[in-house]
């Protein structure tokens, strides 16, 4: 059990699993009380749109959640999953393109069936869980580099075409990056990794979950802000950030996404994508493309925000995306503590990251900024977390025990 879970009977509600009310957006409910909030990721506004809101309302009067009934290979196909699919792929400049319930789901069933036990992962230690969770049911072999560190990817791909020679193993290679990396903020150096490719025999699969609708030409992604979508041999993004609903696609070559459609396990036995959530996220989908206004009051608040810390010497690492992440030192009692005056005191809602995602004594504040955020949002978060950095350091949250909330 991890540091919160063994505080459980405290934490649970306030810290862990806390009960956010209201419409999402920049400012929500808390236990009666209005926060700001930086921790839906919401990231370009579109979960309490009007239009959103009102497409969902009617694609689930007209259809209900259980329609279509089966999974897609069965009796769940509709001309809307095609659809969807089809403009998922070709805004992501891909040939086709695979609907699939949940990224995380969806993540792990992938690399279960792209990879064979003669295939060899060379992944970035700090993937997600759930490319860590897919690897697990990998039966080969799995090299790990160092995080963002292209000399160690090039020693580990060398390790990785050495064992299959050794081994006359007749499998590939799969290297696997993010488009962003969700709790640092840093992007995937694609560009990098795809230039190994003159050099290595690999393909290479990005989740780009934080970068889709955010990054690139009108948001098509990290591998298009970085120049490099076609060395993407499969692409990846979620719905549950920047389309602000559920389920997730991938997008490679026609060959590529047939081969996923009668391989991947998770949707073959699984129900197909409910009728409303597709025609939500094609709502989605088509308002990202006509309505540039949204990327662009999401960056300029991560300007504000990200420029606003650095200027009042906050540790932001080196986040080039909309992650902000806020680096302080402290226990997991302190970030507790801290936490909650943030929350009782100065009505700011933000997620705290402790050990053992983060090495013992260091504590992340991550944010995450939205195009609904203000500017007087900003402005009275950059004062809270001054004056709850000047108590940090005071030493007034040190203590041997969280607080309970009541």
């Amino acid at each position: 059990m991890g540091p919160l879970g063994r505080h459980a009977d405290v934490a649970e509600g306030y810290y862990v699993f806390p009960k956010l009310e209201g419409p999402i957006g920049n400012r929500m409910m808390f236990r009666g009380k209005e926060v700001i909030m930086w921790s839906v990721n919401d990231y370009l506004g579109l979960a309490n749109h009007p239009e959103v809101r009102k497409v969902d309302a009617e694609a689930a009067a007209q259809y209900g959640m259980a329609y279509p009934m089966g999974s897609r290979l069965m009796s769940g196909n509709t001309a809307a999953h095609e659809k969807l699919e089809k403009d998922l792929a070709e805004f992501v400049y891909k040939e086709a393109g695979f609907l699939v319930n949940f990224g995380y789901q969806g993540m792990v069933s992938a690399i279960d069936a792209l990879c064979n036990r003669d295939d060899v992962i060379v992944y970035d230690s700090e993937s997600h869980a759930c490319i860590l969770d897919g690897m697990r049911l990998h039966g080969g072999k799995r090299f790990v580099f160092r995080h963002n560190d292209m000399e160690s990817l090039e020693k580990n791909l060398d390790r990785a075409q050495k064992y299959l020679k050794r081994h006359e193993k007749k499998g590939g290679i799969l290297v696997i990056s993010e488009g962003v990396f969700g709790m640092r903020g840093d992007q995937g150096k694609l560009k990098e990794i795809v230039e190994l490719k003159e050099k290595f025999n690999f393909r290479l699969l990005v989740d780009d979950a934080h970068g889709f609708g955010v990054l690139g030409e009108n948001g098509r992604g990290t591998g298009v802000e970085q120049g490099v979508q076609d060395g993407i041999d499969v692409y990846f993004a979620t719905f549950a950030k920047s389309m602000a609903g559920i389920g997730a696609f991938f997008a490679s070559t026609s060959r590529v996404i047939r081969y996923l459609k009668y391989n991947m396990r998770s949707q073959i036995y699984a129900k197909s994508l409910p009728m409303p959530m597709v025609i939500g996220a094609q709502k989605r989908l088509d308002m990202i493309k006509r309505s540039p206004e949204f990327k662009e009051r999401l960056w300029r608040n991560v300007r504000a925000l990200q420029n606003g810390l650095r200027e009042r010497g906050f540790d932001i690492g080196n986040t080039n995306s909309c992650v902000t992440p806020v680096y302080m030192h402290g226990s997991v009692v302190e970030a507790t503590r801290l936490v909650y005056d943030l929350r009782e005191n100065y009505g700011i809602f933000c997620s705290v990251v402790v050990y053992p995602v983060v090495p013992k004594g260091m504590m992340i504040l991550r944010m995450i900024p939205t195009a609904n955020h203000t500017e007087e949002d900003i402005r009275q978060t950059l004062d809270a977390f001054e004056a709850v950095q000047k108590k940090l350091m005071a030493g007034a949250y040190q203590g041997d025990h969280i607080i309970r909330a009541e």
